[in-house]
């Protein structure tokens, strides 16, 4: 991790977020870059203890240590590599992205110890505990008032943008997706370090499904997915599982109803989610809630299919079941005129749906299909069957359905 700071200041095109604050200081005051470090760092440990007071974890504390340890690592490295002087803009723009990868390495090993957290990252864990809030945004947070405070403190001492630039830009974005990519591909330092991977996992990927069948439903807003499932299940005497799913994942998650009704099957944009997730690579054991909602949707899920037919509406069910041998998984969709209609005489809505909106909830739901199971939500290889729901009537549709799984 040291070698990383040092390789980005060498760089000299923008330092990490949470490096900015301690390099700016280092520049105006008689101390080391290590130094600074130490001091901001010991800050974020105190801000923490005052918080928790008394529910503190006194075995935190390993993180004093442990950051004026990696303080004076920052200063032998930034010796070490006193000569390191790149002639131009590409080889400054190289460096930075090495400084990007020797960091995150750095990271990625620090955090599979499971010994202590960066005191940063330990700190939002603290306010994330306290006031209950999403860890990805107090990081998003933090990082951002690091930069603000750089910004701040460089006009203030210099009249002009000292170690923020967009190199730091380039850390922001890369670092966390740098560890995953670690996490992923060096898994075996788990077996080493002795961690223990999910036995739930491992089970759920062995699921034993006998001889009950499925039927799974992907369906365009307004096209009448979820009635024509209701109707199915009714017809063929089978369970039928759609906002009942909502109850046993807010069951198992301790999420309120609400929130999981607002925040599963729906993405606003996958790209801008994976640079939010990435935030969660700096800890172990930690999340994102959509994450969690999905993981224990698809065991729910399983779990189901393992002891019943049944039908089963959205959540990308066809994906989770795809090692399902008696599962038919089936796709509705309906011209815009047809959805519009329903969704603003039938369903209850409290603002009239156009075109746009339409378009915003099919988006959203591909962002989440693409996410988690990388398909395109509207491809029809992902599906046996296919159809028009505005092409028949409801009772036609459900006959539809039963005449092709026989």
């Amino acid at each position: 991790m040291a070698f990383g700071v040092a390789f980005s200041v060498k760089a000299n095109i923008g330092v990490s977020p949470i490096s900015c604050v301690p390099y700016i200081y280092s520049l105006e005051y008689p101390l080391t870059i290590g130094e600074t470090t130490i001091l901001l760092n010991s800050l974020f440990v105190i801000i923490q203890i005052i918080l928790l007071r008394k529910k503190y974890n006194l075995i935190q504390l390993v993180q004093l240590p442990a950051v004026i340890i990696f303080g004076y690592c920052i200063d032998i490295t930034m010796s070490v590599t006193k000569n390191i002087d790149p002639s131009n803009y590409v080889e400054q723009f190289l460096l930075c992205l090495f400084s990007c990868v020797v960091l995150a390495f750095g990271i990625f090993l620090l955090i599979k110890t499971r010994l202590t957290y960066l005191p940063l990252e330990g700190l939002v864990i603290v306010i994330m505990q306290k006031f209950e809030k999403e860890f990805g945004k107090i990081k998003i947070s933090m990082d951002s008032l690091m930069v603000t405070i750089g910004v701040i403190s460089s006009f203030i001492f210099f009249e002009h943008l000292v170690g923020i630039g967009e190199g730091s830009i380039i850390a922001a974005l890369s670092i966390g997706a740098l560890i995953k990519f670690f996490s992923e591909k060096l898994f075996f330092i788990d077996t080493w370090l002795g961690n223990n991977t999910s036995k739930e996992e491992v089970k759920d990927q062995n699921t034993q499904y006998n001889d009950k069948f499925v039927i799974t439903i992907s369906r365009e807003f307004g096209s009448g997915g979820r009635e024509i499932g209701k109707c199915i299940a009714k017809e063929l005497k089978i369970a039928f599982y759609d906002k009942d799913l909502i109850d046993l994942t807010a069951e198992k998650t301790g999420f309120t109803k609400e929130y999981i009704a607002q925040n599963e099957q729906k993405l606003t944009n996958s790209l801008l989610y994976d640079l939010y997730e990435q935030n969660y690579m700096y800890i172990h054991d930690e999340l994102p809630p959509k994450d969690t909602l999905f993981l224990i949707q698809s065991k729910i899920i399983r779990d189901i299919c393992s002891k019943e037919s049944c039908v089963i509406v959205g959540r990308c069910a066809n994906f989770i079941l795809k090692d399902h041998l008696n599962c038919t998984n089936i796709f509705i969709h309906a011209n815009k005129e047809y959805r519009k209609d329903k969704i603003n005489n039938e369903y209850k809505t409290n603002l009239t749906f156009t075109d746009d909106d339409l378009n915003q909830s099919d988006e959203k739901r591909a962002n989440y299909a693409l996410h988690f199971t990388h398909k395109n939500w509207k491809d029809a290889s992902n599906y046996h069957f296919t159809f028009d729901s505005s092409h028949g009537t409801l009772k036609e549709n459900v006959k539809k359905v039963i005449g092709v799984i026989g």
